[in-house]
């Protein structure tokens, strides 16, 4: 296969200054998601295997994994460690994607990067996809920087997913499990199951977050499989607004069915650890256990830099943007989240439901966008109360779901909506959304939209 890897008519030498990201980028945009690892094994090897020189914590699950990765580069950069992340999708900009210790990678080094794994391409063989190239980048420049460790969040399922070409991982973490691109990764749980636990390697330490039985049987014949020392922790407890408390699992064997073997106890378990919370939502105490495990079997591993005080300022600092995030309007709060599959609108609806119970119940005015591919009846039916107003917009530069057809599926779940239309622009709904009354006004239902809100500078 032959492939125009630049833009037609660009000239790396030309005045006109150097190419943009998402120009260098889209060419690949048409071989769509096609899952393997054939060809980004051909493109790291072609590469120097870049992959080889860095040391991985590998993050799977339908919903949650963001977060945890979150938490996890923020309490090694607070560690002292060189941090390298890697997360997919990015809401505004490509550069979100990789960051070293906190910091989002330059643009300038971003191209570069990018056009040096272009250069690696052999056009004679099926060209990499556009997730792979840019993995490809975050994997160059995680070994040009050197870096420590890397936290790497698998991009879509994990068995054939590009980022699951690491090994030997340090730790694989798989947050939770729930019906999500079916399309690419089989119809039931228990499919979607055997692909995220396609991560697990043999020897490696594993740290499962709850999951529906059909899924944790899959997930824990594998670990047995492998022979890898496992661990499911139990949630964090919240001890006041703000404040959770983890209990160390350690020296005790692993919460999980028939234990292959116990998790190695060279050094001493961290004591009952009460750390801030700042990403919102009950969601989060799992969430933070399941990264606080974690850093525990680093540190159990060797990685003696990650102490009681790292992990308490890390988790302080942690930064996760458009999830259950507090924004301003023109002047007004606002909430926004992705909440874009049926299990993250239901933990949408579990924070919002906090909010709105208090001094006196209040109903919610939804702004919402969603993707066609999504399960768009499941999510109404976790989201929508009688007396809550829609508002519908189309997701710009996506396969938007058609707003006209959302509302008539809306209306027939929730036939109590006070109020449900369609926009055809994100600041129309906002504008009515906020000038109706004084609910609660979210806007939610794709990261891409969400992205396109962030984006705007609104």
């Amino acid at each position: 296969m032959c492939l125009v890897l630049v833009p037609f008519g660009f000239n790396p030498h030309s005045h006109h200054g150097p190419p943009m990201i998402d120009s260098l980028l889209k060419p690949f945009q048409r071989f769509g998601v096609h899952l393997g690892l054939e060809r980004i094994q051909r493109l790291l090897g072609n590469l120097g295997n870049p992959h080889h020189q860095v040391p991985v914590v590998h993050v799977a699950g339908t919903n949650g994994k963001g977060s945890v990765c979150a938490y996890l580069s923020s309490v090694l950069t607070e560690a002292g460690y060189r941090t390298g992340r890697y997360i997919s999708p990015h809401l505004v900009d490509w550069t979100e994607r990789i960051c070293l210790n906190e910091q989002q990678i330059s643009s300038d080094k971003l191209r570069e990067l990018i056009l040096e794994v272009q250069a690696a391409i052999n056009t004679n063989e099926e060209s990499p996809t556009q997730f792979e190239v840019i993995t490809a980048a975050a994997w160059l420049y995680f070994a040009q920087q050197k870096v420590d460790i890397a936290v790497i969040e698998v991009g879509l399922g994990g068995r054939l997913d590009a980022t699951n070409i690491c090994e030997n991982p340090l730790v694989t973490v798989i947050t939770s499990i729930s019906r999500e691109h079916w399309q690419q990764l089989g119809p039931t749980v228990a499919d979607i199951a055997r692909e995220k636990a396609g991560i697990i390697k043999p020897g490696c330490p594993a740290v499962i977050g709850p999951l529906p039985p059909e899924a944790e049987k899959v997930v824990w014949e594998r670990i047995q499989e492998l022979q890898c020392p496992a661990i499911t922790p139990k949630s964090a407890c919240e001890i006041s607004p703000g404040w959770a408390e983890y209990t160390s699992h350690f020296p005790h064997p692993p919460l999980s069915p028939s234990p292959p073997h116990p998790l190695p106890t060279s050094h001493s378990p961290l004591p009952t650890l009460k750390y801030p919370l700042p990403l919102a939502g009950q969601i989060q105490l799992m969430n933070s256990a399941t990264s606080i495990a974690t850093l525990e079997i680093l540190k159990n591993a060797g990685w003696e830099k990650i102490t009681e005080e790292a992990i308490v300022n890390g988790m302080a600092k942690t930064k996760w943007p458009g999830r259950m995030q507090w924004v301003s309007w023109k002047e007004r709060k606002l909430l926004i989240d992705g909440a874009h599959n049926p299990a993250a609108a239901k933990v949408l609806r579990n924070y919002v439901d906090t909010l709105v119970q208090t001094p006196s119940p209040r109903s919610v005015n939804w702004v919402m966008g969603m993707l066609s591919t999504k399960d768009h009846a499941d999510v109404f039916k976790f989201l929508l109360r009688p007396l809550d107003k829609l508002y519908l917009v189309p997701v710009s530069d996506h396969s938007s779901a058609k707003p006209e057809e959302l509302a008539k599926l809306a209306q027939e779940i929730c036939p109590g909506l006070s109020y449900c239309n369609t926009y055809t622009d994100l600041s129309l709904a906002l504008e009515a959304a906020f000038d109706s009354t004084d609910n609660l006004v979210v806007l939610c239902g794709s990261l891409y939209l969400v992205g396109s809100f962030l984006g705007s500078g609104e």
